[in-house]
């Protein structure tokens, strides 16, 4: 529970966390950034990392001059087509096995709603999830267990990664340090957050009525 808490706390507060950490690692800032955004995309276990809102909170600090923009934007997007296609070659390696066996690890029901996620968009999944948290973990390596070969997946991911980095950042940039969002960051992020499932809440609720309708 205090690992959860201090989660909770690190994504709402995380123009807190960041200062703290530029502060105390200087240039190694980018190597954990770095890290942290690969682990988020790179592995089904870790869908919980902040994704979204630690881009724009990249972006708001580099508007005060505390990260290089060019550089930040350069590397997360490495990290992010980096995550993605490991976590595509894992879903290759291991295969459709993953559907019908249990896991302590692996969420099934985020797997499903994944796979329908899949079939309802196609490959344009691969660039689309990159905005959907959670979806966003589990769609290469969906895509990995053998819906999409590497490459079709890699222009997708190269797409996709470079979007997603570039665009949250630079809203992070462009509208962070404006006195109403800077002075209700963390309001801020928690919108973010929610803006962020929405699609995913939206899909479940259809996905929902579909399967009352049919059973009716």
């Amino acid at each position: 529970m205090d690992l959860i808490r201090q989660l909770i706390d690190f994504v709402l507060h995380l123009d807190v966390h960041l200062d703290e950490i530029i502060r105390n690692y200087g240039a190694w800032t980018y190597g954990i950034l770095f890290g942290i955004v690969f682990l988020e995309t790179g592995f089904v276990v870790t869908p919980f990392l902040p994704g979204d809102s630690l881009l724009f909170a990249v972006g708001t600090f580099a508007a005060r001059g505390s990260l290089d923009l060019y550089l930040a934007m350069l590397l997360l997007s490495v990290a992010a087509v980096l995550g993605d296609t490991v976590n595509y070659w894992i879903g290759a390696w291991v295969g459709p096995k993953v559907f019908h066996q249990e896991s302590r690890f692996l969420n099934k029901e985020h797997l499903r709603r994944t796979h329908e996620f899949y079939e309802r968009y196609g490959g344009k999944t691969i660039i689309i999830a990159r905005f959907v948290p959670i979806i966003r973990t589990f769609a290469p390596f969906v895509a990995g267990i053998g819906t999409m070969s590497y490459g079709k997946f890699i222009a997708y991911n190269v797409i996709g990664g470079i979007g997603w980095v570039v665009s949250i950042t630079l809203a992070g940039f462009f509208f962070g340090n404006i006195p109403i969002v800077k002075n209700n960051f963390t309001f801020v992020i928690f919108a973010i957050i929610v803006i962020s499932i929405l699609p995913g809440i939206v899909e479940y609720v259809r996905h929902h009525r579909r399967s009352r309708a049919t059973q009716e």
